[in-house]
């Protein structure tokens, strides 16, 4: 009786032994059902992504390391957890709606050694992040993040390319994607965000971040463990740096630390989200980025004026038929000037040559800068400068206060080429610096955007993207497959500073490079209708006033479209091919559609119209388009909610209609 009681004894000591040997799993369900989080909790921390069954992400393992030898999510052992839903919505007064639905589903699990981890479950996608409550600072050494895939899947990788320096941290973050297996993807090669990668020949998913301020930017590589996974980089702590670069205009970094950030021991870290779509319209047309960002820190945003800039550098101040020398100099700008007050252009801006390029409070003496001010401002025309970051970091303090107190409205940044931590701090910094002055910014050189446009919304564009400056030295790119690309990747982090509104239109046969005389790839109503589908409160226009005057039934029509809207609606799409969406401001609807080198028919349905009939301003590619760009038809059309208007898109071609209510 005695051994059998040990026997007894020892099998339940097993057994209780075996159950507390298992994994913990915790699930968590976004609001429609359709997407699922499976969390694992044994020797690591592993998440997994399904949508209605589907697997998104395989079980991927996600750690954070400090310098103390710490590391969440090693033998972790949970102490609680909370699970919450959320319904509720946030205003957007400077984006592409005027408010954002915020409705989730969220599950905080908590560790023991002071760290949390926090899962969202919205219906149109999934995010993690890290939160941590150590007194003091903190070292984080390094970073894990999977992102492993159920079977090789392909993906259009954004290879960084142009780079400034040595190494693929310091870059211009502007590439074309390239169509792939992810277990083909470059061993050697470094990739931005986002990235999307097919889940099955419908649905997709788009790899992001978001929230990310006082830590480095997430690069992704392939995974040398495991041929079918992703997994995140980060740049290492810049301990020296040098003046290099582009005519110096950088600061090129010489030494690294070995860990990657030094921050508060409390607080949350970027997030790491998935969005996932059943169709390829729905990417057009996602906030998820803005849903994880952190809220606006300026209470009054009365005096942020978004609107479109009169551009000179693209263009290279190539104006004609004046009694002047034109170039960077009073007399030019003063000309911009006029033409922005005529055509209802809010801003002009001073791009490189208007003051030194190392220090911006040493002016030309070409330029009577209070002189171009006064002017600007007697035609209710804003003026914003261009900086180096490397300027700009030099002087920030005294020169923002000086050029605001001039009346200066605000600066387009550039030449930043990196996002590690320092640079990342410093965005921010700018960003806050520049809200106490009640200045603009426009970050170019710059790393896509990841949420500041929320939290600082003076912030209103980023670069981050292959814009059209690129056709004034890159003849081989496929700028139209591009333009219809980016919106359901690049465009789901936020605004672009692309740069649209070349006059001068070209075919894939007749496009050629000129610095003076920059063409387009595609044709006119391609470039009209890129104001429309791509997102840019601050948005440049490229060619120069000359050009626009020789095509004003074009610039009245751009000058007609404005830079923030009230509400989207995605129409039709194919990631690659065509995109099309209709956008309201006030009581008007505006709608762009884009096409790739193939011609192509499409419909537009105008079921988002609601009651009422209503009239369309149309610019739709000319018969003689394929072989004249510019060739286009402007004509005006009635329409209403039962609609469905057939448009043929010529190769490198596309469609803008500005439509309002009749009475």
């Amino acid at each position: 009786m005695y051994k059998k009681a040990i026997k007894i004894f020892i099998l339940l000591n097993c057994i209780t032994a075996f159950v507390y040997a298992q994994d913990e799993v915790f699930t968590l369900k976004s609001p429609n059902g359709n997407n699922e989080i499976l969390v694992e909790i044994g020797t690591e921390i592993n998440w997994s992504v399904k949508n209605q069954g589907d697997a998104v992400l395989a079980p991927s393992s996600i750690s954070l390391a400090l310098s103390t030898g710490e590391v969440f999510g090693n033998n972790p052992k949970v102490t609680k957890t909370n699970k919450t839903s959320v319904n509720t919505s946030f205003e957007t007064p400077i984006y592409k709606r005027s408010s954002v639905k915020d409705i989730y589903n969220q599950l905080v699990i908590y560790f023991k050694g002071d760290y949390s981890l926090t899962f969202r479950a919205y219906d149109d996608g999934l995010a993690y992040r890290f939160s941590t409550t150590k007194k003091g600072e903190i070292t984080v050494n390094s970073e894990e993040a999977n992102f492993n895939l159920s079977e090789d899947k392909t993906s259009l990788i954004p290879y960084v390319r142009d780079l400034r320096g040595e190494e693929q941290f310091i870059s211009s973050f502007e590439s074309l994607y390239t169509e792939t297996r992810v277990s083909a993807m470059f061993n050697d090669s470094l990739a931005f965000l986002p990235l999307m990668f097919n889940i099955n020949s419908a649905k997709k998913a788009v790899i992001l971040e978001a929230d990310l301020e006082d830590y480095p930017g997430m690069f992704i590589s392939k995974n040398p463990k495991n041929s079918n996974s992703l997994k995140g980089l980060f740049a290492l702590y810049p301990l020296a740096e040098k003046a290099g670069g582009f005519n110096n205009m950088n600061y090129m970094v010489t030494q690294r630390a070995d860990y990657i950030a030094k921050t508060k021991g409390t607080r949350s870290f970027p997030w790491r989200a998935v969005v996932i779509s059943e169709n390829d319209k729905d990417l057009l047309d996602n906030d998820m980025v803005q849903k994880l960002a952190s809220p606006s820190r300026i209470t009054d945003m009365d005096w942020i004026k978004p609107g479109k800039v009169a551009w000179d550098w693209w263009n290279d101040w190539n104006i004609s038929g004046v009694d002047f020398k034109a170039g960077i100099n009073t007399q030019t700008y003063k000309y911009y000037i006029d033409f922005a007050a005529a055509n209802k252009v809010e801003y002009v801006i001073l791009d490189e040559g208007w003051s030194d390029e190392t220090d911006m409070t040493k002016v030309s003496d070409k330029i009577n800068l209070p002189e171009i001010i006064t002017y600007a401002k007697q035609k209710n025309v804003g003026i914003i400068l261009w900086a180096s970051w490397f300027a700009v970091s030099k002087v920030m303090d005294n020169a923002f206060e000086q050029y605001s107190r001039m009346g200066v409205k605000g600066f387009k940044i550039d030449f930043l080429d990196r996002d590690d931590q320092k640079m990342v701090s410093s965005v921010y910094q700018i960003a806050k610096n520049a809200a106490a002055h009640k200045l603009l910014i426009d970050f170019h050189g710059m790393y896509k955007p990841t949420g500041l446009q929320r939290t600082y919304p003076n912030v209103l564009n980023f670069e981050g993207v292959k814009g059209l400056e690129n056709v004034k030295w890159t003849p081989n790119d496929d700028v139209p497959k591009y333009d219809v690309t980016i919106p359901f990747i690049r465009m789901l982090a936020g605004p672009m500073d692309y740069t649209p509104g070349a006059m001068r239109n070209a075919t894939k046969a007749e496009f050629k490079p000129s610095n003076s005389k920059p063409m387009s790839q595609g044709t006119r109503s391609h470039q009209l209708a890129t104001f429309i589908v791509f997102e840019a409160p601050l948005q440049m226009m490229a060619d120069s006033p000359t050009a626009y005057m020789k095509e004003q039934e074009s610039t009245d029509f751009i000058a007609s479209i404005p830079t923030v809207f009230i509400e989207s609606v995605a129409l039709n799409a194919e990631v690659g091919a065509y995109a099309a969406i209709a956008r309201k401001h006030n009581s008007d609807w505006f709608i762009g559609a884009l096409n790739n080198w193939n011609q192509r028919e499409i419909t537009i349905d105008f079921s988002f119209l609601g009651k009422g009939k209503f009239q369309a301003i149309v610019f739709k590619d000319g018969l003689n388009a394929d072989k004249d760009a510019t060739d286009y038809k402007r004509e005006i059309i009635e329409v209403n909610s039962n609609t469905k208007l057939k448009v043929n898109m010529f190769g490198g071609g596309g469609w803008a209609a500005k439509v309002y209510p009749i009475n």
